[in-house]
């Protein structure tokens, strides 16, 4: 009975490349003293169409980790791809961050950087330019703001 479930959590593995986009130590300060905690968002996604991001807090980073990988997967979007690249530009705003993606001929390649770099490759998006307009650095808003982007495209 134990064995089966290892090997269903192999190939479950398997399936999914992920990548740790930020790993932040918050404090949440009580009248006892300072918690601290992690907080991890991760990426996942099968360089197939399908790509999802997860956060969450937990006591160490290997609890924060395993805790984002699997919120990831419960959120997985499928981005309808038209030859490696995207069917039309979009844009998308999650609070203060604005991403812009447009579709690229064979061949161009992957213009993006950060944040929108390492969701579309892992959604397997191979021909992209994108541009982060919006005034934010955080890591998080670009994330969601480029999952809304994706969202909103229609083959």
């Amino acid at each position: 009975m134990f064995k089966r479930i290892n090997q269903q959590k192999e190939t479950e593995k398997d399936e999914f490349d992920s990548k740790l986009l930020s790993l932040d130590r918050v404090v949440r300060v009580t009248a006892g003293g300072k918690q601290m905690r992690f907080r991890a968002v991760m990426v996942v996604g099968d360089r197939n169409g399908r790509v999802g991001v997860g956060v969450a807090k937990g006591l160490d980073v290997a609890q924060s980790v395993e805790k984002a990988t699997k919120s990831a997967k419960k959120e997985l979007l499928t981005v309808p791809m038209k030859g490696g690249t995207i069917p039309h530009e979009v844009r998308a705003k999650f609070g203060a961050a604005r991403v812009l993606l447009r579709p690229q001929r064979a061949g161009r390649g992957l213009v993006a950087g950060g944040t929108v770099r390492v969701i579309c490759d892992l959604a397997g998006i191979k021909n992209v330019s994108s541009k982060i307009l919006g005034g934010t650095r955080n890591k998080l808003n670009n994330a969601r703001a480029t999952m809304l982007a994706l969202s909103k495209l229609k083959l």
